[in-house]
């Protein structure tokens, strides 16, 4: 029988796990930018068009379907490092080889490779985050669970600040040290193989002995299967390109005709613009094709016997109140989405504000707020419990998109502007004074702060619903069903913002907020139920 732990011992073992959490959440944090923001100021600065950088902002899709392929990581167990720690190990120095290859290619001549690698590095960060968020999950105690979250916060945003704000300083031959794209991808995949290292020496083994008992046949078919299903219903919503050459994502697939059909009579006559009322029944295409391909790969799941996936899903829906859950997983962030969707063009197009004024207030001093609002919010909850900082948190992210609205009705210039002065820091400088706005200042501070501290609230809550036999399958579920907003939201909110103009805009997304509070209202009991501890810790391997 194991000995407990001395008071000092268990503090020491204590902080290594909370160390453990944050160190990961830099790793994860790390590659989103560069198929993101990053690889768009590359392309923008090489000259490649705007419809081009349009198809590939679609390389962030494998974060929305990653528990399609998570089930295999709680099935499969690599040789040495154990379940979680192998899988961690593998996929880091995956994503330092391909970023290390995207370096090495050219966007201009090269597009379609350039194009494909970036699915890969997409595709390679969204399982090294299915293994983090598992990982994560069994690690920490209940108790830690407010306090770890806001951690991995931390790394997280550190992450984005390096890859996704400091880069951009990092290539401006002016402001910044005129390094090139390829240089700043090198770099990033060198930070990767420093992850993989600390990953597989520095990462504590993990207390978990109880595996997924499927068949691993029937899990590779099960996977096999879904992934030609999600395919099929990919080439009914969007097609292959058509005989006139036209760009892949500019020929239509079989569900436009009837979107046409439904909004065409509804549209006629009105004051909308053709390639307005055209965008919208895009719109209406793509949710369509939603509409049937999730059930499509649902029931292929079940056709093929995709043991650990249902299993899982299963696991997850014997819970009370289980739908509700997934309900409230998808509106809770949904508001903070509407809004920050589209807040570069906003506030760079509509309000003009200069890119070093809102690289400077939103890339630095935002993420940083963001930090400590994750920080803030990971320490009241100690005090608060999950369910009332949950409601407090949400209320604060519905109240900062009143912000934007302000800002929308009442331009810049209407508060005094803070000057940052000219810095170097070593990894990052500022070769001239920036004014920044005081009303843009204060909106996004409000907004990084009270999502900081929604975040951590959040991470924290889908830990809790997670089954430990399944923490891969399920967690990767319920964060994809997280993430709705962020990627699928900026159709709609586009063709919005177009129609209705910005400030009613930001009034409906601030509407759009409500709906979680109330349902969160509803679910006092059940959220206020997890955070209670298992009665039986799972023994370690």
């Amino acid at each position: 029988m194991t000995e407990p732990l001395s008071p000092l011992h268990a503090r020491a073992v204590a902080f290594h796990r909370l160390l453990v959490v944050a160190v990961l959440g830099f790793a994860s944090g790390l590659p989103l930018a560069l198929t993101g923001q990053a690889m768009q100021a590359w392309l923008s600065g090489v000259g490649i068009d705007v419809a081009t950088i349009g198809f590939l902002s679609l390389v962030g899709l494998p974060y929305t379907f990653k528990f399609l392929w998570a089930p295999l990581m709680d099935r499969f167990e690599l040789p040495w490092l154990g379940r979680r720690r192998g899988w961690l190990v593998l996929t880091q120095l995956g994503l330092a080889g391909a970023l290390w290859w995207m370096a090495d290619t050219s966007p201009t001549a090269a597009t379609r490779t350039f194009a494909l690698l970036a699915v890969l590095v997409a595709f390679v960060s969204a399982s090294q985050d299915v293994v983090i968020d598992a990982y994560r999950t069994d690690l920490l105690h209940a108790h830690e669970r407010g306090l770890g979250s806001s951690l991995n916060v931390l790394g997280y945003r550190l992450a984005m600040i390096l890859s996704g704000g400091v880069a951009l300083i990092w290539v401006d031959p002016t402001q910044g040290g005129g390094w090139t794209w390829p240089e700043v991808y090198r770099t990033m995949a060198w930070l990767m193989v420093g992850a993989a290292v600390l990953s597989a020496v520095a990462l504590p083994r993990l207390a978990v002995t109880v595996r997924p008992t499927s068949v691993a046949s029937h899990d590779l078919r099960g996977f096999a299967c879904v992934a030609l299903a999600i395919g099929a219903g990919y080439v009914l919503t969007a097609g292959l390109g058509d005989a006139e050459g036209r760009h892949p994502l500019l020929a239509h697939g079989l569900f436009r005709p009837a979107a046409a059909a439904v909004l065409d009579p509804l549209l006629s006559g009105g004051a909308l613009s053709l390639a307005l009322k055209s965008k919208w029944i895009d719109l209406l295409t793509l949710l369509i094709g939603i509409g049937v391909t999730l059930p499509l790969a649902a029931w292929t799941a079940r056709k093929a016997r995709f043991e650990t996936l249902l299993g899982g899903l299963q696991s997850y829906f014997s819970q009370p109140g289980a739908g509700a859950f997934l309900a409230f997983i998808v509106l809770y962030k949904l508001g903070d989405a509407f809004a920050g969707s589209l807040m570069t063009p906003f506030l760079l197009k509509a309000m003009a504000f200069a890119p070093a004024e809102f690289g400077v207030a939103n890339k630095l001093i935002g993420l940083w707020l963001t930090i400590g609002g994750a920080l803030l919010g990971g320490a009241l909850m100690f005090k608060l419990g999950l369910w009332r900082s949950l409601m407090l948190f949400g209320v604060l992210q519905m109240l900062s998109n009143l912000g934007f609205w302000w800002l929308a009705v009442n331009g810049k210039g209407v508060m005094p502007a803070l000057t940052i002065p000219a810095f170097d820091l070593g990894i990052v400088s500022l070769a001239q004074a920036t004014p920044i706005d005081g009303g843009l200042l204060m909106v996004i501070a409000f907004e990084n702060l009270s999502g900081g501290m929604g975040t951590a609230a959040f991470v924290a809550f889908l830990m809790g619903l997670c089954n430990q036999r399944f923490t891969a399958t399920q967690y990767a579920l319920l964060s994809a069903f997280a993430s709705v907003g962020r990627v699928w939201v900026g159709p709609l909110a586009g063709v919005l913002a177009e129609t209705i103009g910005w400030p009613v805009f930001f009034l409906v997304s601030t509407a759009v907020a409500l709906p979680a509070l109330g349902l969160l209202w509803w679910l006092r009991a059940p959220v206020s139920a997890l955070e209670v501890d298992p009665d039986a810790p799972l023994s370690d391997d």
